[in-house]
């Protein structure tokens, strides 16, 4: 083997070595985004969906075709610790009609001396109901300010999808549980 031709394959192997460390890199930083969308797509881990008012119609009119059945939802509302506020649903349990929109609200007040903006992270609990649990709106798809003492009405647009009927895995599901936390926003 000529030196030419040793040289050669060594510079190969180390392009070849630091495209999958630069490749390993990017997978790394893409991880979150994509697990992210993941859970969003699939409802894995309890992921709730996002909807659309034209999702809503829809799922009403299925539902409706359904026979109108009933499930009971919890709602659950908490705060990270050193957060300074209190924050609870309005209402802790409704039973709702699958596929028909309903509201639920949160209470949140501002129990600290300085403004505090607050970023929610939720849940569904059976986590296989996140796959059928459409929010329309929601006060946690964006950051939430609070004066001091201030204290505010969060609603919360929804509707459980009447595909969970058609869903083997929801066989038994009475109730849903929506928890809630807000956690200080980062700067």
């Amino acid at each position: 083997m000529t030196t030419a031709t040793l040289e050669s394959r060594k510079n190969r192997t180390a392009l070849l070595a630091l495209a999958a460390a630069a490749g390993m890199l990017g997978l790394g930083y893409a991880a979150v985004p994509l697990y992210q969308l993941f859970c969003q797509v699939t409802g894995f881990g309890g992921t709730t969906q996002r909807a659309t008012e034209s999702d809503a119609e829809i799922a009403a009119r299925l539902g409706a075709a359904a026979g109108g059945q009933q499930i009971s939802i919890r709602f659950d509302g908490t705060v990270a610790p050193g957060l300074g506020w209190s924050f609870k649903p309005e209402q802790v349990t409704d039973t709702v009609t699958i596929g028909q929109r309903d509201m639920a609200i949160y209470l949140a007040k501002n129990n600290s001396d300085r403004a505090i903006t607050g970023t929610a992270t939720f849940n569904v609990e059976p986590e296989q109901a996140g796959a059928y649990f459409n929010k329309i709106q929601c006060f946690c798809f964006t950051e939430q300010t609070l004066q001091p003492g201030q204290e505010v009405r969060m609603p919360v647009l929804y509707f459980v999808d009447p595909k969970a009927l058609d869903d083997s895995n929801m066989e038994g599901v009475e109730q849903i549980t929506l928890s809630y936390t807000f956690h200080e926003a980062k700067d």
